[in-house]
């Protein structure tokens, strides 16, 4: 993998869904579209920061596995298998169910014309369809699956740029709301946890930026490509986010962003026309392109755990003849379909070499504060699922790591899925 493929990755990873939803959120919880622009401004630049970490952190440990190979490195086996557990089990499945059911949404929308409501049934048949045509393509063909990418980057980009271009024009007609784009600070919320719930739904636009780190022993020249496009496609998609959002302001006024189901199919009646059906397929495609790379990242960190000994051994093996990760996109795949089938969108989604040391330091109470707010504004019942299985990870990690207890079925087991997929283990693991 290229630069431009590196490049291609990341900003194929950020730009999903979430722009042409979150604005939405944003702009509730902010209460101005002043407001709202500055917060879109700020989780560009937290995504950057955060950013300049991992890519000191990638060019020290140059190994695919992302943030579980730093723990691992740095703090040993334990932390790094609870991270593991929580992304292999919940995480990396939960946000592949999630981007998958967005896609299903938007892709049957025009054929249920005035419904309010899309028939669960067919929304999880979709979204089913989807993970399972985006399986297929990652074991064929790691090659195909890049590809793929770049296709839908560029279909991704394209798109927002038609909303940027549908907002100049709306400007220089004269029709746009200027004066309440740029002076409107009015009714701006000051709570704590609003401000990060407004972070929450802005910084969802952009997950996906660290996703090469996950891929890095797939990266040409790593010391310096992955430098180069995280500086190169973060930046990028900020600023396309951010003249995105002024576009849906010049267009729409704050009660109808606020009362639309879909700010950007909204947008497109207002703007396109008879070409409105354009949008719903544009968000379609980002989503579908940024499953692709969830998969695609996904998967091989799910590979790199097993073959350190935190998930089992099949799933470090590649297939024989093409070279790619089967058993892992198989794991991946059997558990996002269980949270499509039982789950729905709003569950599933709440379920350079050497930086400057300010960096980190602003980092980390950022995002205590992104952490702490919310909960203390805003206490679930939810929190405390995800606490308990955190902890349940203790238990899994001393039985089947610490103790390595190993019953035979399961070597039976490995034996015969072995044969049956055409998997071997890497050379690496192969003592």
């Amino acid at each position: 993998m290229g630069l431009w493929s590196a490049v291609s990755l990341i900003a194929g990873c950020m730009i999903g869904s979430g722009i042409f939803m979150s604005p939405q959120g944003v702009l509730v919880y902010m209460g101005s579209p002043g407001a709202s622009l500055v917060v879109w401004a700020l989780c560009g630049l937290l995504a950057t920061l955060a950013a300049l970490c991992y890519a000191e952190l990638g060019t020290l440990v140059p190994e695919s596995g992302g943030e579980y190979a730093y723990i691992l490195r740095t703090f040993g086996s334990l932390p790094a298998f609870l991270v593991i557990y929580t992304f292999v089990l919940v995480g990396r499945p939960a946000a592949i169910a999630a981007i998958s059911l967005s896609f299903a949404e938007y892709v049957t929308v025009p054929l249920y014309p005035g419904c309010s409501s899309l028939p669960q049934a067919v929304l999880k048949g979709v979204a089913a369809t989807c993970i399972l045509l985006l399986m297929l393509v990652n074991c064929w063909s790691s090659r195909m699956a890049t590809t793929l990418m770049n296709v839908c980057t560029i279909t991704k980009v394209l798109s927002l740029l038609v909303i940027m271009g549908g907002g100049a024009v709306v400007l220089g007609q004269g029709r746009g709301r200027v004066q309440a784009l740029l002076f409107t600070f009015h009714n701006m919320s000051q709570q704590a946890g609003h401000i990060g719930m407004a972070f929450y739904q802005g910084l969802w636009s952009f997950d996906g930026w660290n996703s090469l780190n996950c891929v890095m022993e797939e990266l040409k020249n790593p010391n310096q490509n992955l430098v180069w496009a995280l500086m190169i496609a973060i930046p990028l998609v900020t600023g396309l986010y951010i003249l995105v959002n002024i576009s849906y302001l010049l267009v729409l006024s704050p009660r109808e962003i606020l009362s639309s189901d879909a700010m950007a199919v909204s947008w497109g009646n207002q703007v396109l026309g008879a070409w409105a059906w354009l949008v719903p397929l544009a968000v379609a495609l980002s989503t579908f392109g940024s499953a692709n790379w969830t998969f695609f990242s996904g998967s091989r960190v799910c590979y790199v755990a097993a073959r350190e000994g935190h998930m089992p051994r099949l799933l470090s093996m590649v297939h024989v003849h093409r070279l790619t990760p089967a058993p892992a996109l198989l794991f991946t795949t059997m558990v996002a379909l269980v949270l499509v089938i039982l789950g729905s969108f709003n569950p599933i989604v709440n379920f350079l070499r050497q930086v400057p040391t300010i960096i980190p330091a602003i980092m980390l109470p950022a995002s205590l504060y992104l952490v702490l707010a919310p909960i203390i504004d805003q206490p679930q019942i939810d929190f405390l699922y995800v606490l308990l299985f955190l902890l349940s990870g203790f238990l899994v990690y001393f039985l089947f790591v610490y103790f390595r207890c190993q019953p035979k079925c399961l070597q039976v087991a490995t034996l015969h899925l072995q044969l049956l997929l055409e998997v071997v283990p890497t050379t690496k693991n192969a003592d």
